[in-house]
């Protein structure tokens, strides 16, 4: 391939600070212009910010209904479909009856509905979320004097840690959203929050072996609670159900295969096939038929109330308690929505608010907390759903959000005999995703090693140390680590490649060639006061330039400089003194001459007045030149 050579000509003015501040009109009344924008309030401004506050007055009525709708209907309906049985697990997850997980699948999905600017992520229970929140809870209540001390039973009690939890959460979301803090979410590098989710995931399978092999558990929280319960789990093997393993079994492989029927045939299917809630349907059916509670004693859901509930509101004896876990919580959810939201939109073709969207997911949150609902996120597998059966735009979390309010007042009741072994198999199978980012180990290895150690710090410090401890401490070492590459980047020298006008490092291009009395020296970090003397070393090491014994010449010649213009002041001030005594000499002779004038004959005095007036005139003379 030919390269053809470019020349190129830039040619500008050379201004110095105080001419580019004059060209700019930099200074204070820019500033007060800009202020007096801000707070300016008109009807165009008014109805701008309402736009941005609450979008879907914006898309909705210009809302395309031949075009969108049916994609819509059977996106929600296909939605709905997984986050009945969803709901329902992962309540169980967060220590909750079951109805508590279609609250929380209704409310906050139709409040996003409203404020949310993603079109594609399905907002609901996800599974880091609840088992975050059943931390919480089992924690809390696990201590008699705390339940005493809400006059409650331990299910009252996890209920009222959950939605204050959840209002605490929201509470966070908004005041970060409205304060434009959501660029927060970029110090949560990817492998961190891949990592911090593939141990989540760790987390769920642990708590929900109780449930497959039908034991009872003591209840665990704190650092090293995931060890603890794994090693009561196979100390308590002897007592388990057979009759409750082998219908987590049966459900769990029911749901694999048609999973893998799902992924065969998703070109041909119109719908994906509803693997889970036919699950739930069959597993409620047999169950109710053959008495598995009482002939086979596995454990079913029991009583769920029908209806909606009035709001209540959240505990504010909590707050002090829970401070701490919501702010985890409602980063941690927001680096999900966010992430999954940006893969969408760029794959569609729109922008997403990361300010807007934390505002949204807070709201979903803060109003759900009213409601009884625990903290809430976006789920992967659900948005992936909303995406491939043609869901366009939040509508489609309308119309599921709106069937959940069917299961809710009319046919939830029907679901009391469905075993729990079987919600638990349906959370199994859904954590095959995030088991799956454990291929970033052998990916990190060969891309990059950093990210790599961060992968496994945050994946270890997550199993070991709990779910809040172990966040905390993720971010403290992913920003040590983002110092550390501060304090030592890159420095190299570049060099030109030949034929081309791309500069590379000559270490690394043996064909890239320095420029003949040029040095071009890059860093890969900006320069400031903590990597200053590391750049004046490598500066020095690659381009022989000592930046020490310039700087200590420059402070020479300053001194000389100074020295210079203080001789020339002193000479200036000698030749001032010198002209002055000159003039007051003149004055004096001139005095007496006149004087002589006064006493000689008039005859002759007005030679000698001829001859002072001749002589004034030279000092004046005199004194034009000195002060010359």
């Amino acid at each position: 391939m030919e390269l053809q050579r470019r020349d190129y000509h830039v040619e500008r003015p050379l201004l110095n600070q105080e001419q580019l501040e004059d060209l700019g009109h930099w200074g204070p009344a820019a500033k007060t212009h800009q202020w007096r924008t801000w707070f300016r309030c008109s009807r165009a401004r008014a109805h701008s910010l309402l736009l941005q506050h609450v979008p879907v007055l914006g898309w909705l009525p210009r809302y395309p209904v031949r075009e969108w709708l049916l994609g819509d209907l059977l996106s929600g309906l296909s939605v709905a479909i997984m986050q009945l049985p969803q709901g329902l697990a992962y309540a169980l997850l967060a220590g909750l009856p079951p109805m508590f997980g279609l609250y929380s699948s209704f409310y906050p999905v139709f409040i996003y509905f409203l404020f949310g600017t993603s079109r594609h992520i399905s907002v609901g229970t996800f599974a880091v979320m609840s088992v975050m929140v059943g931390s919480v809870t089992e924690s809390l209540t696990a201590d008699k004097a705390f339940v005493q001390g809400l006059n409650a039973t331990a299910d009252d009690a996890r209920v009222q840690v959950a939605y204050t939890l959840s209002f605490l959460v929201g509470l966070f979301q908004v005041g970060l959203g409205l304060v434009h803090f959501g660029f927060v979410v970029t110090y949560l590098s990817e492998p961190l929050v891949r990592s911090y989710t593939t141990a989540a995931s760790v987390q769920v399978l642990v708590s929900q072996l109780k449930y497959v092999f039908g034991i009872k558990l003591s209840s665990h929280s704190g650092p090293l609670s995931v060890i603890y319960t794994v090693l009561e789990v196979c100390a308590q093997l002897p007592e388990t159900v057979p009759g409750t393993v082998v219908t987590a079994i049966v459900a769990g492989v029911a749901l694999v295969l048609v999973k893998l029927l799902n992924e065969k045939l998703h070109r041909r299917l119109p719908l994906p096939i509803p693997g889970e809630l036919l699950t739930l349907i069959g597993a409620t059916g047999i169950s109710y038929g053959v008495k598995l509670n009482d002939r086979f004693k596995v454990d079913v859901v029991g009583n769920i109330t029908t209806g909606l509930i009035p709001p209540v509101a959240p505990k504010t004896e909590l707050f002090a308690t829970l401070v701490g876990n919501a702010f985890a919580i409602a980063v941690v959810g927001f680096a999900i929505a966010i992430s999954l939201g940006k893969i969408f939109a760029l794959r569609h073709g729109y922008r997403v608010d990361s300010n807007q969207e934390l505002v949204a997911l807070g709201l979903s949150n803060l109003i759900g907390g009213f409601f009884q609902c625990f903290p809430v996120s976006c789920s992967m597998s659900r948005s992936l759903v909303q995406e491939s059966t043609g869901g366009n735009t939040q509508v489609a979390g309308a119309v599921s959000s709106l069937f959940i309010l069917l299961i809710i007042v009319k046919l939830g009741e029907l679901f009391r005999d469905l075993p729990k072994a079987v919600l638990a198999a349906v959370i199994i199978v859904n954590l095959k995703g995030m088991m799956k980012q454990f291929s970033d180990i052998c990916s990190l290895w060969k891309a990059n090693r950093v990210d790599l150690l961060i992968w496994l710090v945050t994946f270890v410090a997550t199993i070991l140390l709990n779910l809040d401890i172990g966040l905390a401490v993720s971010i403290v070492f992913s920003l040590l680590l983002v110092v550390v590459r501060m304090q030592l980047p890159h420095y190299s020298v570049l060099g030109q490649v030949p034929d081309t006008d791309i500069y590379r490092d000559v270490a690394e291009y043996s064909g890239a060639k320095e420029v003949p009395g040029v040095k071009v020296f890059r860093s890969s970090a900006t320069l400031y006061f903590a990597n200053a003397e590391l750049y004046s070393d490598s500066l020095k090491e690659k381009c022989g330039v000592d930046v020490d014994r310039l700087i200590t010449q420059k402070k020479k010649r300053i001194k000389k400089q100074e020295m210079k213009l203080k001789r020339m002041k002193k000479a200036k001030k000698s030749q001032k003194q010198d002209a002055s005594s000159k003039i007051s000499s003149v004055s004096v002779n001139v005095n007496t001459n006149l004087e002589d004038v006064k006493s000689n004959d008039v005859e002759g005095s007005e030679a000698k007045v001829h001859q002072g007036e001749e002589l004034q005139d030279v000092v004046s003379s005199n004194q034009e030149d000195a002060k010359a």
